[in-house]
């Protein structure tokens, strides 16, 4: 999430009312979590396991929980909480505005696109020409639609993130200050949940078509031309490179990618990464000539010990 102007070390230090370590007028430009980061970004941490890789990632300011030696040409905001000022920072930036009509003023909608009865659209959404958005669907704030994108019934964009810290009083919630992007020529189907980032973009690219009842998880990018059949989990940080078929009722783990051109058969659980262009099936995953013949073993296996 980049921030609209450029705020220094010493401005948000006075946002979150805590002490920091570098120049106070280092630039900060926005803040991602540690995947997405960049140059001018904030990330937090708040586990000394993580510590090294928050300090030397791409992230210019760090916000810690403990003073520690700041690496060079870098910023240190030291919070005795990072989770919580980073939901904060979040709020600060970009704060939940609460919509008294169906379709915000502040929405861009392009020439010939039809929206049918009783669809939501919030602010700042953009979407291009020639769409069609049936008739339920829900559209959050700031998700942007390319041009000859349909979708149905009951499909909400820009819901939040599944990412929680277990407290003593409860579970306390990121806030997902992201993005849904929908670029040209997508279809989604009915009944579909795409979660916006927690800091990013969950990003659907060119000409992917998407079945109905299918969940996408937060931060995940899914490529070109890519099939996704119904019941399909997709979990948060996912890459899913171009032309990558997806067959029902599949599971993924966060963090992992699938291949350009990989075929997942129905049922399977993508337990971990896998290479492009092959076929996968089966929990855990392997390539599906492996599976059946696992499974023809296993069953000839047990046909002899019963014929014993």
């Amino acid at each position: 999430m980049k921030f609209k102007k450029p705020q220094t070390l010493q401005q948000i230090a006075s946002i979150l009312n805590i002490d920091f370590v570098g120049d106070k007028n280092f630039e900060i430009l926005g803040i991602n979590e540690i995947h997405v980061v960049e140059k001018g970004d904030i990330v937090f941490v708040d586990h000394p396991k993580y510590y090294d890789k928050a300090l030397s990632s791409a992230a210019t300011t760090v916000l810690i929980n403990k003073k520690v030696a700041c690496p060079e040409g870098k910023s240190l905001l030291i919070s005795d909480d990072p989770f919580r000022d980073f939901n904060k920072i979040t709020k600060h930036f970009n704060p939940f505005i609460a919509s008294k009509v169906s379709i915000s003023e502040s929405a861009i909608i392009g020439q010939d696109t039809v929206i049918q009865p009783n669809v939501f659209i919030g602010n700042n959404v953009s979407i291009g020409k020639n769409c069609v958005i049936h008739p339920n669907v829900t559209i959050y704030d700031n998700s942007v639609i390319g041009n000859n994108v349909t979708i149905h019934a009951n499909t909400v964009l820009g819901a939040d993130a599944f990412y929680y810290k277990n407290r003593p009083t409860g579970f306390d919630k990121l806030i997902s200050g992201g993005r849904v992007i929908l670029e040209d020529n997508v279809d989604l189907g009915a009944s579909c949940t795409i979660d916006k980032g927690v800091t990013g973009d969950t990003t659907i690219k060119e000409g992917t078509k998407i079945d109905n009842q299918v969940h996408v998880g937060h931060d995940t990018v899914i490529g070109k031309k890519c099939l996704i059949a119904s019941q399909t989990g997709i979990a948060g940080c996912v890459i899913i490179e171009d032309d990558v078929t997806i067959w029902g009722q599949v599971g993924t783990n966060s963090g992992i990618t699938i291949g350009k051109g990989a075929v997942i058969l129905g049922q399977t659980g993508v337990t971990k990464s896998v290479p492009g262009g092959k076929s996968y099936f089966g929990t855990p995953i392997s390539e599906s000539r492996e599976k059946l013949k696992e499974m023809a073993e296993i069953k000839r296996f047990l046909k002899d010990r019963k014929n014993i």
